[in-house]
């Protein structure tokens, strides 16, 4: 099985600085974009992820870059061959360190008080799929021609079934937020040849809807056009995403 994959990041159409970083193996992707092919039988791991940062001024983007990098270094020195539980239970470790370290730079420093991010990753280990969500960025996927929002917003506009809150999450990385949880699944039998997988921020889904979304995927859009679609709908936030397409 191989994986196609383009990451695109990009400010928007009206911010000054973009808080969203996009993760893939070990590329980091920010006011750029990226494409790799990759056949998934030749590495014992692999992970594409996802951080929209908060938090005013400079803070939401060193919230987001510090998450990823952790991560990413995390993950690329587990040993092999965890099974699915410990795997789980490491993942839950790495994210109660993460939260600590994120909540001690702000009380070290004022600039950094109260800065957070989301996280939705897709991770491939020891022969699995998983997902992972930690906020209100999500993870779609396009399976013929419907297309299915696999994690649930972790935000309050969803707990209480009203769009008037649609900004305000519920969970995140940092963000003094004291009860940080990460909702985790493994995947495999849901990822098929010929789907496409979508990881993407808020900055796109305010912009289009799900059935937009799905028209341009059905029509071969890469991660920066659905960026660029989001930024020519108004472009109010940040904007990122990772398509993966299971060649």
């Amino acid at each position: 099985m191989k994986l196609s994959i383009s990451a695109a990041s990009y400010v928007g159409s009206v911010r000054h600085n973009n808080e969203d970083m996009v993760l893939v193996d070990s590329k980091f992707i920010r006011n750029n974009k990226h494409w790799t092919m990759v056949d998934i039988a030749d590495v014992d791991r692999y992970l594409v992820a996802l951080a929209d940062g908060m938090g005013g001024h400079s803070s939401g983007e060193v919230a987001s870059s510090d998450t990823l990098h952790n991560l990413q270094f995390y993950f690329s020195d587990l040993p092999p061959k965890l099974s699915v539980e410990d795997f789980n239970e490491v993942i839950f470790e790495w994210l109660e360190s993460m939260n600590h370290i994120i909540d001690s730079k702000g009380r070290s420093d004022a600039r950094f008080e109260g800065m957070g991010t989301t996280l939705v990753a897709l991770a491939y280990y020891n022969s699995d799929f998983y997902w992972m969500n930690c906020g209100d960025s999500r993870f779609y996927r396009m399976h013929g021609s419907s297309l299915k929002q696999m994690t649930t917003d972790h935000s309050l506009s969803n707990l209480v079934g009203s769009d008037e809150h649609s900004n305000v999450i519920t969970n995140c990385i940092g963000g003094g937020c004291k009860m940080s949880y990460i909702d985790m699944v493994q995947c495999t039998a849901d990822i098929n040849s010929g789907d496409v997988l979508l990881l993407c921020s808020d900055g796109l889904t305010d912009m289009l809807t799900d059935i937009e979304i799905l028209n341009l995927l059905e029509n071969g859009a890469d991660a920066s056009k659905l960026c660029k679609a989001a930024e020519m709908a108004g472009g109010y936030d940040n904007v990122s995403a990772a398509v993966i397409k299971i060649v």
